[in-house]
């Protein structure tokens, strides 16, 4: 069985993925991150895409919208502005990170 670290998925609203993880893929302003047990500390601006949690065999996706990620001890947190957990894949994870964009944009014009 692989490590494990913990991963928080948070945005303002609520934790809305909390647990242990044995590697998490996100898109960061500056490219893609892989991250495992053991990862060097990091900060990251997060972009606008699908993260992928692998954990327990499986694999879990979400669509997120900015934010920021953290490593720290085997801690890692995506703060992020707006998530959306799929039940499909990357692609699914990537449409609603597409969805949570547009949502944001609509709101922006009716203010």
């Amino acid at each position: 069985m692989a490590k494990t670290f913990h991963l928080d998925v948070v945005t303002p609203e609520a934790v809305v993925w909390s647990g242990e993880a044995e590697m998490v893929s996100a898109r960061t302003v500056e490219g893609d991150i892989g991250i495992l047990a053991d990862h060097e500390a990091t900060m990251a601006a997060l972009a606008t895409g699908a993260v992928q949690i692998h954990h327990d065999g499986h694999v879990t996706s979400a669509g997120i919208h900015g934010g920021f990620l953290q490593i720290y001890r085997n801690h890692v947190t995506l703060l992020t502005d707006w998530a959306k957990m799929t039940t499909g894949g990357l692609e699914e994870a990537r449409e609603a990170a597409v969805e949570l964009r547009a949502e944001e944009a609509a709101e922006l014009n009716d203010e």
